[in-house]
């Protein structure tokens, strides 16, 4: 059994995790220029000069995730593994989310719809906590992230087009930054470092990793 422990904190309940999500994430969501140089969190934090040779070329688009926190009584985060057939980051791990439409008024908005779409889960059975920082990613994303606690066993469904399968990890193992890797791989001719969170046979890395090591140092870290 993985026991949801934090360094210097013990054991992370629901309570004490909503607890400390309310009192540092941000409240209202915050703002972030795509063109700021290199600032915390994006895919560019562990190699910073990746960043002056893509920023040229790149044409930033907002989008919004939801971090669901399933309020267990050792917790857990919800994540989807997005089919092969999708046109960004196919096959790869990550939160519900997507792309602002132009009815969202705030990302809470693109967040809860996305989610409701690709996995069927209602915005009566989620519970905003706050706003992560907005992470930039690679392939031209500005992400918001809603952090929120959703009760157990929520009711889904899910879109076969969109989404593979949900599963859970333990909020406990992906807070603890023991296990946070660095790992390396070649994108266009260039060395990219980035996060990893190997847990079992689920590989989390990149954009998602990197939301969840900001979880850790926004909201979690002593």
């Amino acid at each position: 059994m993985i026991h949801s422990t934090v360094p210097e904190r013990g054991p992370i309940t629901a309570a004490s995790f909503a607890r400390l999500a309310r009192q540092r994430l941000w409240e209202a969501p915050p703002l972030a220029d795509p063109k700021a140089g290199i600032s915390h969190p994006s895919d560019f934090d562990l190699s910073p000069s990746n960043w002056d040779d893509l920023m040229p070329g790149l044409k930033f688009r907002p989008a919004a995730v939801l971090v669901p926190i399933i309020a267990r009584p050792e917790p857990t985060v919800l994540l989807t593994l997005r089919t092969t057939s999708m046109p960004n980051h196919a096959g790869q791990i990550s939160f519900p989310g997507g792309t602002t439409d132009e009815t969202d008024i705030e990302p809470l908005d693109t967040a809860l719809r996305e989610a409701r779409e690709e996995i069927g889960l209602e915005p009566l059975q989620v519970e905003p906590l706050g706003y992560l920082d907005v992470y930039r990613s690679g392939t031209g994303f500005l992400i918001t992230p809603v952090v929120a606690l959703v009760a157990p066993d929520p009711s889904l469904v899910l879109n076969a087009s969109e989404v593979e399968s949900v599963f859970e990890v333990p909020l406990g193992f992906l807070m603890d930054p023991k296990n946070h890797s660095i790992e390396a791989r070649l994108a266009g001719g260039r060395e990219r470092l980035f996060y990893a969170m190997p847990h079992h046979d689920r590989y989390i890395w990149g954009i998602t990793a990197g939301i969840l090591r900001n979880l850790y140092e926004r909201v979690v870290r002593p």
